[in-house]
């Protein structure tokens, strides 16, 4: 075959590329040629795949030369990368491959190590796309020799000695090479002797709160080594089978590492497959070693990549439950760049999902990729999983996933790795879609405990089965309220569905059976007072996470159990209240109206609240309604609203509220000490921005030339806002409120420009005094 190639290489009709049109001159076989008639030392390294054949067989000749194509590429990008030289590169056979560069002299061990080295980049790179295509990783072999060349030799020679070098280098490709032969193998060692594995942590972001959810632990070597890079290390100590002896190192080093951290903030550790059959992987020292650090394994995730083959399904599933039954949490990574997608993951049923950065880069650009995404997470909240991206890059990647609803985000964007443990490098909570305050107030002070139903109760330490029983008997109930054994307080919540979750695994029934339900309940259920208001419950409620919105509501008295509240009586009532109040909302704005207004006044009356009332009105309103039509008229209004509704929001407290009573004229109810901030930002912004709804005449000139009533034309000002403001502080009517506050309004309105005018009489149920302004 090498003759053949010789042959070839003579008549320069072989090409060093991978794709099979002429290439423009210089090709590399010419160099060759020329380092050969040279007489140039050569090292040569002869790279094969494994299975190429079947390769072939199973996914066709079009994805064969694909990888062919690729595998040249890597590998010549290995060669520059490792040498800083631009490698002669030629298929000598299909799926074999010889590149030769000129040799630096070095010993032939360091020949040994660098070939190795430049092998397992090219592996690693070629690995990343035919993952991608067929779903399974490319073995490679190799085997190097060095080419001895001879000036003054004659050409027949040079060819022979090559000849042999390449039939050298082909066997030992052939041949599994004892990697203890290497110097990378004593390097290798030092490294777990000396314990130089380094931990860097990059945090994975909660998109729902822009916190930081939990770090994942990386491995590196040591810095300028040939280890630095975990894909060198992991895949050397693979293959030398001492992969257990340095995941343990790397557990070990993360968790003394990390430092401390926040409630509810957990330890994201990569966990091979393989590892799930480490003697040593059972034996509690990962627990003691937590213990030691003031962690539990609820703070820890083992992060099981999907790149890897798991062939001792029973050992790793039962090596899994043992572990969760710890309390350890489970993710599986790179979701959808592995060997069995969506199967394994429903049989390992994780708590976490990380997608493969393959499906993540592009997103915001590829509909396909959004579908897909899309349907992960609608899969993941069936089965009580959690989404996290990984390899986010840029800003428009971060704002379609949040838009799409992935829980939880990765990637350089966001935070680069780094040591000791970093913070985000920015705040998540401007990717988020700014929502539109809801304007329609509900006004639902109904207490929950009006809406409460009996409670089933178990103390901690109750088992299990016990748990299930109480289901099996009473239909009606759908949860078990935990409570502490000597205060009886509420501790934790069982859902029907959630135990139902956990028993249906493959040995769940075995493994929970003499176990108590501490171990299952959810330990962070929404608790609420009876006194708190079924719209504030709703509120909280509808913020839990996707898989806990409709789980039941723990209700107490005194911090002990009153009872349960359902998410569905809870919105049934709610809804019942917001259609009432509904009748009252005004259709341009979206505000309440009269209706609202006069129950909120009568409420807070009956429950002896001191409060204000801030009576806005318009001015000049009509003239620009006739001169700007219409169609702009509803626009100033709902500038007006707007302005209002902003400065309540700023300068207010959560009780205030804004009503649109009909045409220009709003409410606010307040609170006396809050009342002259939200009036007097309310009047300062309505001047500033009115103008935008002018004319550049009417806007220069500071007014409208128009008709008034009379059907005289003059000069009007601009549109202003005047407020008048008065004190409720014990029982009156509606009437003489109505009354009061008319007054207070014309006499705001009596003073040009924007103004608000208080109303210095006693509170309504007082004594008269006198009324002031301020003008803005």
């Amino acid at each position: 075959m090498l003759k053949t190639v010789l042959k070839r290489l003579r008549s320069g009709t072989l090409h060093s590329g991978f794709i099979s049109i002429p290439q423009p001159a210089p090709q590399p076989p010419h160099r060759l040629r020329e380092l050969l008639r040279a007489g140039r030392d050569l090292d040569i390294l002869l790279i094969n795949v494994r299975d190429f054949a079947l390769l072939r067989e199973l996914y066709g000749r079009d994805l064969a030369q694909e990888i062919e194509n690729q595998l040249q590429t890597v590998l010549r990008r290995a060669v520059n990368e490792r040498l800083r030289t631009s490698p002669t590169c030629m298929a000598l056979e299909p799926g074999e491959y010889l590149l030769c560069w000129p040799s630096r002299g070095d010993d032939p061990r360091s020949q040994h190590d660098t070939a190795y080295e430049i092998k397992l980049i090219a592996q690693r790179e070629a690995n990343a796309h035919l993952l991608r295509w067929a779903g399974r990783e490319l073995g490679l072999g190799f085997g190097c020799a060095r080419h001895e060349g001879d000036a003054m030799g004659a050409d027949a020679n040079r060819e022979a000695r090559l000849f042999q070098a390449v039939g050298e280098a082909r066997l030992r490709a052939k041949m599994r090479m004892d990697l203890s032969q290497l110097s990378l193998s004593s390097e290798f060692n030092a490294i777990l002797h000396e314990r130089t594995v380094r931990a860097l942590f990059q945090p994975i972001a909660d998109f729902s709160t822009g916190t930081i959810m939990a770090w994942e632990a990386l491995a590196r070597g040591p810095e300028g080594s040939a280890f630095q890079s975990p894909a060198v290390l992991f895949d050397f100590a693979e293959q030398s089978g001492k992969l257990f002896a340095l995941e343990r190192l790397c557990r070990e080093k993360a968790i003394r590492s990390l430092g401390g951290i926040g409630q509810g903030q957990k330890l994201f550790l990569n966990i091979h497959p393989k590892t799930m059959a480490d003697p040593e992987f059972t034996h509690g020292k990962t627990l003691e070693l937590l213990e030691e650090v003031g962690l539990a394994p609820e703070n820890i995730v083992f992060e099981i990549t999907e790149r890897h083959s798991i062939h001792e399904f029973a050992l790793f599933h039962r090596t899994l439950d043992h572990y969760r039954s710890q309390g350890y949490l489970v993710a599986v990574d790179d979701a959808g760049a592995g060997y069995s997608g969506l199967t394994s993951v429903a049989q390992i049923r994780p708590e976490f999902i990380k997608i493969d950065m393959s499906l993540i880069q592009g997103i915001d650009k590829d509909p396909v990729k959004r579908a897909l995404i899309e349907t992960f997470v609608t899969f993941a909240d069936k089965i009580g999983s959690k989404i996290i991206a990984e390899g986010i890059e840029a800003q428009a990647q971060a704002a379609c996933l949040i838009d799409i609803g992935v829980h939880y985000g990765q990637g350089f964007y966001l935070a680069r790795p780094a040591a000791p443990k970093p913070a985000l490098s920015l705040d998540t909570a401007y990717l988020r879609k700014t929502q539109e305050p809801t304007r329609v107030i509900t006004g639902c002070l109904i207490p929950v405990g009006n809406l409460v139903e009996a409670a089933q109760t178990r103390r901690q330490g109750t088992l299990v089965p016990e748990a299930q029983h109480c289901f099996e008997t009473c239909r009606q109930q759908a949860s078990i309220v935990v409570v502490d054994q000597e205060s009886a307080q509420p501790v934790g919540l069982i859902m029907e569905y959630q135990l139902n979750r956990q028993l249906s695994g493959q040995f769940g029934a075995a493994l929970y059976s003499k176990r108590p339900i501490d171990a299952i309940m959810d330990r962070s259920p929404l608790i609420v007072d009876e006194a708190t208001a079924v719209e504030h419950t709703a509120k909280a409620a509808m913020q839990r996470e996707k898989i806990k919105a409709y789980d039941d509501i723990i209700v107490t008295r005194h911090g002990k159990v009153l009872g349960i509240v359902t998410v569905q009586r809870l919105l049934n009532t709610l809804a019942h209240v917001q259609v009432e109040m509904a009748k009252g909302t005004n259709p341009l704005t979206g505000l309440p109206g009269n209706v609202t207004l006069e129950r909120e006044v009568e409420a807070g009356i009956g429950a002896g609240k001191r409060f204000t009332i801030a009576y806005a009105d318009l001015d000049n309103f009509k003239v620009y309604n006739d001169t700007y039509g219409f169609k702009n008229g509803d626009r100033v209004i709902k500038l007006a609203a707007d302005i209002l509704d902003h400065a309540l929001r700023r300068f207010g407290e959560g009780q205030d509220k804004l009503f649109h009573i009909g045409g220009d004229d709003f409410v606010m109810l307040c609170k006396p000490e809050t009342v002259e901030r939200i009036c007097r930002s309310a009047t300062r912004c309505f001047r500033r921005l009115i103008r935008t709804c002018y004319c550049q005449k009417d806007r220069q000139s500071g007014e409208v030339r128009a008709t008034g009533r009379d059907g005289v034309e003059r000069a009007y000002p601009l549109v202003s806002l005047s407020i008048g403001i008065l004190e409720i502080g014990g029982a009156c009517t509606l009437l003489e409120i109505g009354e009061r506050a008319a007054h207070v309004k014309k006499y705001a309105k009596s003073m040009p420009g924007n103004v608000y005018a208080w109303d210095r009489r006693p509170a309504l149920g007082t004594q008269p005094s006198q009324t002031v302004a301020a003008a803005v």
